[in-house]
């Protein structure tokens, strides 16, 4: 039994994890980073990065055989199944070694590979290696929920853990869960050549979402042939020679969807097994580990980060955010929490939507018809006019006073956009201060600033408009 004392440890290599570690060890405190399977964690292996670069793949398949609107008559579009795999591949690899345990030695970060277990509140212990820290923090994220489907666990099916690794394309791919991770693999499959059917439990689609873009998002993928089953429950998986069957019941009405691969994306489970959480006490629900807004736990000196914090929004980049408060609250005095009011998000479809604060529906909750919404169609923007590009909107909520309370995009580069509205609802802007700054023409951004000005023009009436006129005929 080898011993070690150190300043801090993070328990688990994905996101919030490495953010810790390397952020501690440029601190100059100790630091230990432990993983039991390989760092980079589920954005890198099983979420993110693979997932982007098979939608890049799909992208490209559907520009070209849509080429045509632009005058392009492309003769042999060809998906090489295969090839697009290497491809998805070839981006991991590139990425891998800036989360690789080489790197983090290098950084002076202690790398334990293994699975750690709590021996009390300051110390854990990984295989023959006890590791013992003023300061620990629980990172271990979560893995795909596997629903107690009757029949499913004698049928091969997918999660998003092993569909990157698939040896083939489906011709008719089943996919159980119409959040993000789901709609987005549907999209790319069915451009890639596959028939795709979505089965939703919820009667909504993208329920989180603002209504008005979410009913555009789900009209563009039905006309892509995505054939979207909402307000449907599986109640049963068989096999029938090579085909797997989905009983399934719709408004009360039951069905077979019939194929041959089914991807079961319905939600995330934490990885609180195993860790000894109970043995030194920390409080744990069905969402994982609890914490306060700071991140600490229960359990003085413990906190977690990431997906595995209970209630949390389960993105990379709030996993980071996450990261960089527990440093700031265990290795300095003070206190500081986490907002999730700015956290902005972006589901990566063609077109990409992208939502950060409240919903049209959600301010009127709060602040009844002195609501402001501000909307502009991408359809009338030049930049995409001149690109043939995908219907979209941007949308701008704001609040009596006129601050930017939410904003919502569909469109190509919407994820890229939504950083100007997420400052927006953080600094409290105005939509006069966004319509204000100069944008570059042309630009599919553009639209954020013509959307502001709508409230400009909406309070130019009455006599305001008669004393600008006045001005105008007799200054």
């Amino acid at each position: 039994m080898t011993e070690r004392t150190l300043d801090l440890i993070a328990v688990g290599g994905g996101t919030a994890g490495l953010v810790t570690a390397a952020g501690g060890a440029g601190l100059g405190a100790r630091v230990a980073l432990v993983e039991r399977d390989r760092l980079g964690g589920e954005c890198l292996w099983n979420g993110c990065v693979p997932s982007k670069a098979l939608i890049a793949a799909s992208r490209a398949v559907h520009a070209a055989r849509t080429a045509a609107r632009l005058g392009i008559h492309p003769s042999d579009i060809r998906v090489a199944f295969d090839e697009v795999l290497d491809h998805v591949r070839r981006v991991q690899a590139r990425i891998a070694p800036h989360d690789s345990p080489e790197r983090f030695r290098g950084l002076g970060v202690h790398v334990v590979e293994g699975s750690a277990r709590f021996v009390d509140a300051h110390t854990i212990q990984v295989g023959e290696e006890r590791l013992t820290a003023r300061h620990i923090v629980i990172a271990t994220g979560t893995r795909p929920t596997v629903p107690p489907i009757p029949g499913l666990s004698d049928v091969p099916h997918h999660t998003n853990e092993t569909i990157f690794s698939m040896d083939t394309l489906p011709g008719t791919l089943m996919v159980v869960g119409g959040g993000p991770i789901g709609i987005e693999l549907a999209q790319a499959f069915a451009r890639l050549g596959s028939i795709v059917y979505v089965i939703e439990a919820s009667p909504d689609f993208f329920a989180r979402e603002d209504r008005e873009l979410a009913d555009m998002l789900q009209r563009q993928l039905e006309g892509e042939g995505v054939r979207l089953m909402l307000n449907a429950n599986v109640t049963a998986v068989r096999r029938d020679g090579d085909d797997i069957v989905l009983a399934v019941t719709r408004d009360g009405v039951p069905h077979d969807v019939r194929g041959d691969a089914l991807l079961i994306a319905v939600g995330r489970t934490p990885n609180v097994e195993g860790l000894g959480l109970d043995a030194i006490g920390v409080r744990t629900d069905k969402g994982g580990v609890i914490t306060d807004g700071a991140l600490r736990t229960n359990v003085n000196g413990v906190y977690a980060a990431g997906d595995i914090v209970s209630g949390g929004l389960k993105f990379t980049h709030v996993a980071d955010h996450m990261a960089r408060s527990v440093l700031r609250n265990a290795l300095f005095p003070g206190s500081s929490t986490v907002n999730y009011s700015g956290v902005p998000w972006v589901t990566y479809t063609d077109p990409e939507l992208a939502h950060v604060g409240l919903t049209e529906a959600e301010a009127r909750d709060r602040y009844g018809s002195a609501v402001g919404v501000w909307r502009r169609e991408l359809a009338g923007v030049d930049r995409v006019i001149a690109d043939a590009g995908p219907a979209g909107l941007v949308k701008i909520i704001t609040d009596p006073k006129g601050r930017v309370v939410g904003g919502h995009i569909l469109g190509a580069h919407a994820g890229d956009m939504i950083g100007e509205l997420t400052m927006a609802v953080t600094l409290k802007l105005t939509v006069g201060q966004i319509a204000s700054v100069i944008h570059p023409y042309p630009t599919t951004a553009e639209a954020i600033r013509q959307a502001s000005e709508q409230r400009r023009k909406a309070g130019f009436t009455g006599w305001k408009k008669s004393l600008v006129s006045w001005l105008v005929q007799h200054v």
